[in-house]
């Protein structure tokens, strides 16, 4: 196929001539290949450039789910050319969702049918949505809220292009969301409660093959599972130690959390106010941060980012936060969404962590740097990913912030942050727990709650999250633990002469990269530096 001619012509490239960039993006290109490769030869489920996926349409992806957002968010309308495009999408839309249900029905036969949890939270969410009058979709509210400024086109025109979107959305879109509701509601008896992929045909390799694509390591599951172990065991007494020092003592780490996130200090209202209250706060915390950032970059980020609640068509089964790239040209903000459907899923001393692994110096600052930077070619800038360097970056985000100081005065803002490493060290031991070891969806739940302290709801919406997409958890700890050790190891061996800001643009300005590559690049520039270095300065390993 295309994709193993591609391969084939990539690794036929000589190396030794190239440019350090150069052969950076053959790694990169080399590695993105190989694992839509190896992902397409199990003949089911969904992937591309990247690790592969077990299921067309689950409660976090699909077309239901992309292509609203994409319209409302990335889809310009400031002319009458780009209302003509949208409305054009709008007219495929409904093929795309009908493929999709084509390709549902396909994998069914070969006895890739997700978990009946699964199938519950994606058919609602698809319910949800056609369940709406055309006119109330986000499809038509979207369109109807940006047109009246297009040049060129007046009240009439307008009303018509809104009333020519209706008209998709009622007679084609929503009855295709219907039909790809029914395909999955079809599924539901053929399905079980397991939550593993081991127990579809292939599981255990698929997950091999989606693991290693997801955190771009050779770990094993096992040595995953006991990383996260480890580290959960060592982040938790870290955890007991804020506790006891703001008292009193006594009694399980979940229940001392569960208390503390119910304490009426800790809590916005959940009412509109309350959210809009919630945002204000977040958007303090980034100006707040620029002192820290200066101080700790040589690069700075030039994009501007805007805070936003996850649209309420999708926060049911959305993860409490995600990031989404703002457009090459600067013309588009990168946006942070957090989940509102509950506010006192988010206590005010867990808020900051987020902000800094989302926002800055997290994703935002992270996937803006690479896009700016003149150096990188178009692909390695906007269309390939490593989710074990993205991920564990915005993890690496969460601890250089501690480190950083923004916590000296706020020791709650820092169990927070424990909280947070303690989360993600904790999917090492779920994800791989469900996926390698047939661990039931509730003990996980168990273990999620028992580990971080929060609340059982959200930690439902997680592990149903981890079911639905093998490995993808455990890119961000084994991302971070990399960045960390190489880090830690550069200044091991630079000694004083070990630059924060040139460590963190070295890393930052090669855009992604699997982590054998960044690996790579941080060894390059480590001997570099130490040549420059005499002998006698350099400190002793």
């Amino acid at each position: 196929g295309i994709v193993a001619r591609a391969l084939s012509a990539v690794d036929q490239i000589d190396r030794s001539g190239l440019s350090q960039h150069d052969a950076v993006s053959c790694a990169v290109l080399h590695e993105s290949l190989s694992n839509s490769l190896a992902g397409a030869r199990f003949g089911w489920g969904s992937f591309g450039f990247g690790p592969p996926q077990p299921y067309t349409v689950t409660q976090l992806s699909g077309s239901y789910i992309q292509t609203p957002t994409f319209l409302d968010t990335n889809h310009p309308i400031r002319t009458t050319t780009d209302v003509e495009y949208y409305l054009a999408r709008l007219s495929s839309y409904a093929d795309r969702l009908d493929q999709e249900s084509k390709r549902i029905a396909e994998d069914a036969k070969q006895g890739i049918v997700p978990p009946d949890f699964v199938l519950d939270g994606t058919i609602a969410q698809l319910k949800g949505f056609a369940s709406k009058a055309a006119v109330d979709t986000i499809l038509v509210q979207s369109l109807k809220r940006r047109i009246a400024g297009v040049p060129g086109m007046d009240a009439k025109q307008a009303e018509s292009k809104i009333s020519a979107a209706i008209k998709l959305v009622s007679q084609k879109i929503l009855p295709a969301y219907s039909r790809q509701a029914d395909a999955l509601r079809a599924l539901r008896e053929k399905s079980g409660h397991d939550a593993g992929i081991w127990r579809v045909k292939n599981g255990d390799q698929f997950y091999a093959t989606a693991l290693r694509a997801w955190t771009t390591s050779s770990l094993s599951p096992d040595q995953i599972h006991k990383m996260g172990l480890d580290l959960v065991r060592d982040i938790n007494a870290q955890m007991l130690a804020v506790l006891d020092a703001r008292g009193p003592k006594g009694g399980t780490l979940s229940d001392r959390i569960g208390a503390l996130s119910a304490d009426p200090a800790q809590l916005y209202a959940n009412t509109d106010s309350g959210r809009d209250q919630l945002l204000k706060d977040l958007n303090s915390q980034i100006v707040a941060l620029q002192p820290y950032l200066s101080a700790n970059f040589g690069t700075l980020a030039k994009a501007k980012l805007e805070i936003r609640r996850v649209p309420a068509y999708r926060e049911a089964g959305a993860p409490g936060g995600y990031y989404e790239s703002g457009a090459l040209d600067g013309s588009r903000p990168g946006y942070y969404y957090i989940n509102l459907r509950n506010t006192a899923e988010w206590p005010r001393f867990a808020l900051p962590t987020l902000t800094y692994h989302e926002g800055e110096p997290g994703h935002h600052w992270q996937i803006s740097i690479a896009q700016e930077a003149e150096e990188l070619h178009l692909v390695r800038k906007a269309l390939i990913s490593f989710s074990g360097y993205t991920e564990g970056w915005g993890l690496y985000a969460e601890q250089l912030a501690d480190e950083m100081g923004v916590y000296h005065d706020n020791p709650l803002g820092r169990l927070g942050y424990l909280q947070s490493a303690a989360f993600r060290a904790a999917r090492l031991v779920v994800d791989t727990g469900m996926h390698a070891m047939r661990w039931s969806r509730e003990k996980s739940i168990d273990y999620m709650v028992e580990a971080t302290g929060n609340p059982r709801t959200r930690m439902t919406t997680e592990v149903e999250r981890y079911s639905a997409w093998p490995g993808q958890a455990c890119a961000y700890m084994v991302g971070r633990e990399t960045i960390r050790s190489l880090r830690d190891d550069a200044k091991t061996k630079l000694g004083a002469k070990f630059d924060i800001k040139s460590f963190h643009d070295l890393v930052l300005r090669n855009g992604a990269v699997p982590l054998a590559v960044l690996n790579s690049i941080v060894k390059t520039w480590l001997d570099a530096q130490m040549a420059q270095m005499p002998a006698a300065a350099r400190p002793k390993s």
